[in-house]
């Protein structure tokens, strides 16, 4: 297995904390090296889409992903309702900005919810009503399951296997619409990995790979995430299944770090990122 170059390397800005203006996040991401960034809503919607959009064309940067759905689960009808316009607008900015996917991170159980197999439902119902949209504007939809530690609040989609169920569901027929995000951190554990890699291979529906670290201990289940490489990932037989099962894009660091790589200075965990892409994934 070749090692990575970094032009087939993206960065999610959230591994940069969010500290600083997207624009200035994209110049750094760009002046790294790397070949593409994967932004995140609350960041582009802060700002002008279509500047966002002229810059990235500019640096010639390929936007790996668009960072993330609203969660579709709702105690009301018209909430659910809001939550598919709000992912439809962001489809538009995603497909104005040239994403390859737009990645969803589904939702947990509505608020006073016990019922999970309801909750799965809505979301399923949910995906299946934006499909048209992401038709039109060519964005595929790309479910992200978590890891179930966040079945409650995240997202009721826990395994690859489950993503593509619903996948195989709404997009019987695969037009190139429905796919799944793998990302190692939600997905290194589970003891079907191999198998459900090959699985989504074959009906060509990987549409990201995401790459970090497990820590042990973890301190945090959500900001407490490691730099490949100090954790107890084996990334580089992952990116090999990966391949395996014809995935041939990609490859995009996300590390939510509060208390180590957010508190750095951003070049520092960049040139890291750069150096542990290209050597322990």
């Amino acid at each position: 297995m070749n090692s990575l170059q970094l032009t087939r390397c993206s960065v999610n800005t959230a591994t940069l904390g969010h500290r600083e203006p997207i624009d200035v996040t994209i110049d750094r991401i760009a002046a790294a090296g790397f070949g593409g960034v994967a932004p995140w809503r609350h960041e582009v919607e802060a700002a002008d889409v279509s500047k966002i959009a002229k810059q990235i064309r500019a640096l010639d940067l390929k936007v790996t992903g668009y960072c993330r759905s609203t969660y579709f689960p709702a105690s009301t009808q018209e909430q659910r309702q809001a939550n598919i316009q709000s992912n439809i607008r962001a489809l538009n900015d995603a497909a104005e900005l040239g994403a390859q996917c737009f990645v969803m991170v589904v939702g947990g159980l509505p608020e006073g919810s016990r019922d999970l197999c309801a909750a799965r439902m809505q979301v399923q119902d949910g995906i299946g009503a934006l499909m048209e949209e992401a038709r039109k504007v060519a964005v595929p939809l790309a479910i992200e399951p978590l890891h179930p530690m966040y079945a409650g609040e995240r997202s009721v989609v826990s395994t690859i296997d489950q993503a593509h169920a619903i996948a195989r569901e709404l997009d019987p027929n695969n037009n190139g619409f429905l796919g799944v995000a793998v990302d190692v951190y939600h997905c290194w554990w589970d003891p079907h990995l191999e198998s459900a890699l090959t699985s989504i291979g074959n009906d060509n529906r990987i549409l990201a790979y995401h790459v970090s670290d497990w820590l042990v201990p973890t301190t945090d289940l959500l900001l407490d995430r490691g730099m490949m490489g100090d954790g107890v990932i084996d990334l580089k037989r992952f990116r090999q299944s990966v391949e395996n099962a014809g995935y041939a894009g990609m490859v995009e660091v996300e590390i939510f770090s509060r208390d180590n790589w957010w508190k750095l200075p951003p070049e520092q965990a960049l040139q890291t990122c750069a150096e542990r892409l290209q050597s322990v994934c």
